[in-house]
């Protein structure tokens, strides 16, 4: 597969080249008030692969400044996310550790007439903000004396005013093109405890400020990010050259990758998760990190399917789908294949002796020898998957059980349907076979062609599964769809669990197990899966019609 384009790396190789920087540092900055999710994934393979990928580094630095919705809960599980895609960060950092430093600068800034303390609600401050095509206006307050801007902003650090009631804003232009440009707030009043400095401060620096001098404190070369915060590059300048950083980092941007019939918008993840239209934020069917590795997802197959998709400063989309290709390919040659019957229907085959059971040896994987072979049990009655038998053979291309028509079983024997068992309702509840004890494993296959192969689960030493298929949660927005609400998109068959059997092999399966189940998909064994109630998520289907660029 050839390497995608990356225009991010083009500009670290010039970098160094022409002696910018002497070592590539990049840093991580996820907010911890959530769970992170496939899109969240694509920042941290990029900032870790461009950054080792030329012998640098890359810091996981935590952007706490707003005390609102953060929590250990979520740093917890980011380190944990970040552990398990398989990447260490040089340093962990907060944002919350540079508050005092931060702090300084804000003092700077006002020393030197460049930051002032506002009196205007956050309503007034957009009606003054102006628009794309109108200045803005100048504040009242925006003329204060440098002596009553340290004051004021002391008394905010000390808790004398309400949420709200003050903010320090930068002192740039209220006429400029870029509205981010119009006096951006850098600091906000919010009284509410902090997950590491407790009730120290209630004073909290707002992102676009305390974002590029935590990345001067840290000696961040490259500062990534999305193409949103693209209009913001002129102010994070802004910011490093006022407060006089001694190191200066630099901004880069790349586009968005979408995903079809995938959430990536926090607010719908909490709202799925506090509606209870899943079970958690890792349910299976999330795209959080959690839930795709519940759902049997690799890190191998992440990275893969992020590396493929590039980098560039056109937003794009990418189909789901693509994904599962990278997983098929990262687990066919790893993953063994044991049989499992989703649909159950039992065989009953006559001449085979009652009360018997053998065992055959199978390979673990036709594919790779290295994964050696098991034991599966065979006897008198075993289970088929309903769809493998037809009393009537529809027509030539038919290549599985009908009635007077033989198959192969897989790694057994060959046997011919002879008749069928129904209930009152007239619905097959048995097929009767007769099988040829000189084809066990095969033997005779080139004398007589059977009418295909298909797989089963010997009845008496079969375990009981819950098999979990699982779609999209929810459906992009379509001409069919134009208008519904979000939650009016959740798709009501994206999870649909089926009773069936697995092969005696998998008794000491533990969560987290990866298989290919033989004509049925891939799948992994849920956390909630136990001995004596196995559970499996479906991770995606056998065929792909994506085909990657070679």
């Amino acid at each position: 597969m050839e390497e995608i384009n990356n225009f991010i790396k083009t500009i670290m190789e010039k970098d160094l080249e022409e002696g910018r920087v002497k070592q590539i540092v990049t840093r991580f900055p996820p907010e911890p008030n959530a769970y992170l999710h496939i899109g969240h994934a694509r920042a941290i393979v990029n900032d870790f692969e461009l950054a080792a990928s030329f012998g640098g580094y890359t810091n996981l630095r935590f952007d706490d400044t707003n005390p609102v919705n953060e929590g250990a809960e979520y740093v917890d599980a980011i380190i944990a996310d970040l552990k398990w895609l398989g990447y260490t960060p040089k340093n962990i950092f907060f944002g919350s550790d540079y508050f005092e430093k931060t702090y300084e600068k804000a003092i700077l800034l006002i020393k030197k007439g460049l930051a002032y303390v506002d009196d205007l609600s956050a309503e007034e401050m957009v009606e003054y903000r102006g628009t794309l095509t109108e200045p803005g206006r100048e504040s009242p307050c925006r003329n204060r004396s440098i002596e009553e801007n340290l004051a004021l902003f002391q008394q905010m650090r000390e808790g004398k005013f309400a949420d709200g009631e003050k903010t320090l804003r930068a002192k740039i232009d209220m006429a400029s093109p870029n509205i981010n440009m119009r006096d951006p707030v850098m600091y906000r009043i919010i009284h509410a405890t902090h997950h590491r400095q407790g009730n120290k401060w209630c004073i909290y620096p707002m992102y676009d400020f305390a974002h590029p001098l935590q990345d001067a404190f840290e000696g961040v070369t490259h500062s990534l990010c999305s193409l949103e915060f693209d209009n913001h590059r002129v102010l994070y300048d802004w910011f490093i050259e006022k407060c006089e950083m001694e190191h200066v980092p630099h901004q880069y941007e790349w586009g968005r990758l979408n995903i079809t019939n995938t959430i990536m918008s926090k607010r719908y993840l909490r709202q799925l998760v506090d509606g209870h239209y899943v079970t958690g934020y890792d349910d299976p069917r999330m795209p959080t990190l959690v839930g795709l590795k519940r759902r049997g997802f690799t890190p191998e197959a992440i990275k893969a399917f992020i590396l493929y998709t590039g980098l560039s400063r056109i937003n794009s989309t990418t189909d789901a789908d693509n994904l599962d290709f990278f997983l098929r390919e990262e687990q066919k040659l790893k993953a063994k294949r044991p049989m499992a019957v989703l649909h159950p229907l039992k065989v009953i085959i006559d001449n085979y002796p009652e009360g018997e059971v053998e065992y055959l040896d199978i390979p673990n994987n036709v594919e790779n020898e290295e994964l050696g072979s098991r034991k599966i049990a065979f006897g008198r009655e075993i289970y088929i998957e309903q769809e493998d038998f037809i009393e009537e053979k529809p027509n030539k291309k038919w290549k599985r059980l009908s009635l007077g028509d033989e198959v192969r079983l897989m790694g057994a024997y060959f046997v011919r349907a002879v008749s069928v068992d129904k209930d009152e309702q007239g619905n097959i509840i048995a097929v009767h076979c007769t099988y040829d004890p000189e084809t066990r494993s095969g033997s005779g296959f080139d004398a007589r062609k059977p009418n295909g192969t298909i797989h089963y689960v010997e009845k008496t030493t079969a375990l009981p599964a819950t098999f979990n298929l699982l779609e999209p949660l929810i459906f992009d927005e379509t001409e069919e769809t134009k208008g519904l609400s979000f939650l009016e998109r959740l798709n009501p068959n994206s999870l649909v669990k089926l009773e069936g059997f697995v092969e005696g092999s998998l008794k000491d399966t533990v969560p987290l197990d990866h298989f290919q189940f033989i004509r049925n998909g891939y799948f992994c064994t849920d956390k909630e899966s136990k001995p004596d109630h196995l559970i499996f998520n479906r991770t995606c289907p056998l065929k792909s019609s994506f085909k990657p660029n070679n």
